[in-house]
């Protein structure tokens, strides 16, 4: 059922992170740095995977997505929506269900057999395809899903996301300049706000993250291993 009422985009993004605070998805550690998948230490690290084991919070996560969508790029904007390998799949699906759309879902790479498809599910040329993912950093998996979704002849000039780290400043351009749109619900200043407001972590972890977001290149190169 798409949702006919919702709240601001920041109080949207207020929520959101409550929400991620409160399942434990966003993990602060600055005294022994996660390794991101870039190989790159971080004091940051979030989870989103977990939301698909709490109901309501999903539900309510899904809700949010698709009226930030539809309010920004159109009600009638989509034909199609595809989920990305494989944190975007059942994101994509709950999307695709309040839309009542079709739903696909792309691979990281054909899958060496069979039909040596990416693209799984009925996508057609000319259909119009939202790409749904649980989080984007840089934008890098994303232009390779769009390029996967556009060789189908279908037209993708958007991505949503539920969370975008909101720290590297090539990250929208880098989509634009691939004709890509991102769409978000909240990002890591949004959590830092909210953890700061919920005491959820110590003031000096709170710190070290904070300087962190605001230079995270700079960072991570003294945080090297």
């Amino acid at each position: 059922m798409i949702p006919s009422a919702y709240p601001t985009k920041e109080e949207i993004a207020r929520l959101t992170a409550r929400m991620l605070l409160e399942i434990g998805a966003v993990n602060f550690n600055t005294e022994d740095p996660f390794t991101l998948a870039s190989g790159l230490p971080s004091p940051s690290y979030i989870d989103c995977r977990k939301l698909i084991s709490y109901p309501r919070i999903r539900s309510t996560l899904m809700d949010f997505l698709t009226i930030t969508v539809m309010r920004d790029a159109g009600f009638e904007a989509f034909d199609n929506i595809a989920g990305g390998e494989t944190a975007g799949i059942p994101f994509a699906a709950m999307v695709a269900e309040r839309m009542a759309l079709p739903m696909t879902y792309v691979r990281k790479k054909p899958k060496g057999y069979g039909r040596n498809a990416r693209i799984e599910g009925e996508m057609s040329e000319g259909q119009r395809v939202l790409l749904v993912e649980d989080l984007t950093t840089d934008g890098g998996s994303k232009i390779s899903f769009v390029d996967a979704i556009r060789d189908t002849g279908a037209s993708c000039a958007h991505t949503a996301v539920i969370f975008y780290y909101g720290i590297f400043p090539e990250t929208e351009k880098t989509l634009a300049d691939h004709g890509v749109r991102l769409h978000h619900l909240c990002t890591w200043w949004d959590v830092l706000a909210e953890a700061r407001a919920q005491e959820a972590f110590d003031e000096k972890t709170l710190e070290g993250v904070q300087a962190f977001l605001q230079y995270p290149r700079k960072w991570q190169e003294a945080h090297k291993k």
